[in-house]
């Protein structure tokens, strides 16, 4: 039996090998910029909903941006604070900002994409940029280095929503290492020409990709998705970019509990079901691979064939580090690989209590 387990324990350790291979697409991958279109006008656009002290924050930011012709779309999703006040005070201060006031309808309560479509039917330019209110550009060369993605046949192009760093906190390292691993994935699947995923948080796309896919319809009343089901349904080989260069970053402050980021990741996990089954199969196998692999490696350490296991754990080990250790420098959280074992670990258990989870009982969405 124990030589059975180590075959079986050699051959998924192959296919997580296989895996890194794959991102080895993204951790290698050089920064491009289109040479075919500069200063296009974009329309930034933000969807707020009761976040009257983050975007205290966050507007100013967008205004110091430096390039030279966009708007700021605000949209207010029927905020009960003072939102829209803070939204109407700037826009006295700066004609290039533009209000969306969006009162709650009854055939979209609280759907946020129903707030979105209203904003982007409003928008001013076809080229439109996303980000959250919790969140602020890394740089005032955001815009710029977003907007230089996009090409003729390039109109959507997924960028890098970081977690900000906190000091001697697990939970933070552990949720930057979780959206490390998205992004190398997500980032992954789309140079090889499957792209499935982005973050609201910064995204950007061509009004007529929007359009061509009907919006939001598909997908309208599932609560969540308004970034990687619309990706689902627009994203192509031919047409979706990655922008992973330092300025093109954003980020956001993490969450600071742990039942609150295990809610906020029950809604993504539950969003994914509805993903096309070629990467729904490609999750799927890696998180299998993954949680199999530990289970063997293990076992197969307490028994007679122990140095043949420890080998191909370090083995598979090395390779992670290794291509991991340039997919991180390009995202700049290089401290997450620090304890790489211990919070893949953690993940993995996590994942499988996500899905217990949402077995017996529906995640709550849009605020």
């Amino acid at each position: 039996m124990t030589p059975l387990l180590l075959y079986v324990f050699i051959a998924i350790a192959a296919i997580q090998v296989i895996y890194f291979i794959v991102f080895s697409v993204f951790a290698f991958a050089k920064i491009k910029r289109s040479k075919e279109q500069y200063d296009i006008p974009v329309s930034v656009i933000i969807c707020a909903k009761n976040e009257a002290e983050n975007l205290e924050k966050l507007i100013p930011e967008l205004l110091q941006q430096s390039y030279k012709k966009f708007e700021i779309v605000l949209i207010n999703d029927a905020s009960s604070d003072e939102t829209l006040a803070i939204m109407e005070r700037f826009q006295k201060e700066h004609d290039h900002i533009k209000i969306v006031d969006v009162e709650n309808n009854e055939a979209f309560w609280g759907n946020k994409k129903y707030a979105l479509t209203l904003g982007i039917k409003a928008a001013t330019h076809n080229y439109l940029l996303f980000t959250d209110a919790d969140c602020k550009p890394l740089s005032k060369h955001w815009i710029t280095e977003m907007s230089q993605r996009f090409s003729s046949s390039k109109k959507i192009v997924i960028g890098y929503g970081a977690y900000a760093k906190k000091k001697y906190s697990l939970l933070n390292l552990l949720i930057r290492f979780e959206t490390v691993m998205a992004a190398v994935q997500a980032f992954s699947y789309a140079k090889i020409g499957i792209p499935y995923t982005a973050v609201g948080r910064n995204l950007a796309y061509h009004r007529d990709e929007f359009y061509g896919v009907s919006g939001f319809v598909n997908h309208m009343k599932i609560r969540s998705g308004d970034d990687d089901l619309f990706i689902k349904d627009a994203a192509t080989r031919k047409n979706t970019a990655i922008c992973f260069s330092k300025n093109s970053f954003t980020v956001s402050q993490a969450k600071t509990s742990f039942l609150s980021w295990f809610r906020q990741k029950r809604r993504h996990v539950s969003t994914s079901s509805h993903y096309k089954f070629i990467h729904k199969f490609l999750l799927g196998l890696f998180y299998t691979s993954q949680l199999f692999f530990w289970i063997l490696a293990i076992v197969l350490l307490c028994t007679s064939v122990w140095q043949y296991a420890l080998c191909v754990l370090a083995f598979r080990i090395i390779i992670q580090y290794f291509v991991l250790g340039f997919a991180t420098s390009k995202l700049k959280e290089q401290d997450v690989l620090y304890l790489l074992p211990i919070l893949e670990i953690f993940l993995i258990i996590i994942h499988f209590g996500i899905f217990i989870t949402n077995l017996t009982s529906k995640p709550t969405h849009w605020k």
